[in-house]
């Protein structure tokens, strides 16, 4: 499967997936029609001035590495033109004196996810006007249909108290406007606090933002954009947002124990984001779905930046082989194997053949099936 020609030009030039016009909008005003069956999921990402909202939404959504958002302020004002069919932007992002990008009033971007999945994201900007703007005038608007809020907090705010203000005032938006929409927190730019330090100082964040969050319930990440526990982090929030996920996981177990792997994973094509996993052996690293979407993604990425399509790839030594493949439309997979007697076109046929199984499993409207031992 060869991605297409306009795919591999967004890549190319570091613009990201594929994003439709936001919500609001009339259907194909930027030449783009969100088709009927489309199951859009408002996601807000709010915080404070400076806290690394923008940056880290375009290392998940639009390709960056972590050095080039440096830059992104200074260069987003020449990309809006190329920019205009991905998203749309209430004003601009700058970047002040010590670097921090801003970003006033709201950008709006819409991205899909595993076929008729796609993601309302409101990046909304932290500077205190902006903020008492979505708690009065806004409020109806900002966090009306809400599924998830986002809340960055840099971890070496000077301003906890008002970070914290800010943040109950969200909750009481929420609570009023959507009290069913799940809460994550996390906890920004953990790489400036001393490693000895950051499990206690992020413990003691957490116990606060819970207690903060009653009667509502908040899932706490620390985070980074230098490591790969943003990866993590936004992971564990898109699994929340897909709709079929324990059918998807059922017949992922399926599909390992058939082929008789040591684990699989299922990576969302455009972001590499892990969204569904079975292991049937114990593994050592606890952060290595993370580690893979990050070096998978970079080498993407330069594979882009040369004009070659990152399609499949096979590693292996004499413990074992792993292979990453387009499986679907929208997702990749890894099978992970250890038993050397099974040779690599076998494992190859398997994904092949297990493809169309899961397409269908991605249409949210399709026929309940399960891959079926054998």
């Amino acid at each position: 499967m060869e991605e297409s020609d306009s795919e591999k030009k967004m890549e190319k030039e570091n613009l990201g997936p594929r994003m439709e016009p936001p919500l609001g909008e009339p259907e194909g005003s930027l030449g783009w029609v969100l088709p009927n069956t489309a199951m859009k999921k408002k996601v807000l990402l709010m915080g404070k001035s400076g806290s690394g909202k923008t940056s880290m939404r375009s290392i998940i959504f639009a390709n960056y590495i972590a050095r080039d958002t440096r830059r992104l302020g200074a260069t987003i004002l020449d990309r809006i033109h190329s920019l205009q069919i991905n998203s749309s932007l209430s004003t601009y992002s700058l970047v002040d004196s010590v670097g921090n990008t801003k970003t006033f009033d709201v950008e709006h971007s819409h991205v899909r996810f595993l076929g008729n999945l796609v993601l309302n994201l409101w990046d909304c900007g932290g500077q205190d006007t902006f903020m008492e703007n979505y708690f009065t005038s806004q409020r109806d608007n900002i966090f009306r249909n809400v599924e998830v809020l986002i809340y960055v907090f840099d971890v070496e705010s000077r301003e906890l108290e008002k970070d914290m203000h800010y943040y109950q005032s969200c909750l009481e938006a929420i609570l009023q406007n959507s009290p069913d929409a799940k809460i994550f927190c996390l906890v920004h730019k953990m790489d400036l606090v001393q490693e000895d330090q950051r499990d206690l100082i992020f413990k003691e964040r957490e116990e606060d933002l819970r207690r903060l969050s009653r009667p509502l319930e908040c899932s706490c990440f620390r985070t980074s954009i230098w490591d790969e526990t943003l990866y993590k982090a936004w992971s564990s929030i898109v699994y929340q947002l897909i709709p079929n996920v324990q059918q998807l996981e059922m017949n992922l177990r399926n599909f390992a124990e058939i082929i008789e792997a040591d684990e699989v994973l299922l990576f969302e094509r455009a972001t590499f984001l892990v969204i569904s996993h079975y292991q049937c052996k114990e593994q050592r690293d606890a952060h290595r779905f993370e580690k893979i979407s990050n070096i998978i993604k970079q080498f993407k990425l330069s594979c882009s930046k040369l004009a070659a399509s990152f399609q499949s790839m096979e590693v292996r030594n004499s413990n074992f082989a792993a292979f990453i493949d387009i499986f679907t439309s929208n997702t990749y997979v890894m099978v992970v194997m250890s038993d050397p007697s099974i040779p690599s076109a076998a494992t190859l046929i398997n994904i092949r053949n297990a493809r169309k199984h899961f397409e269908k499993l991605e249409r949210v409207d399709g026929p309940k099936q399960c891959l079926l031992m054998r």
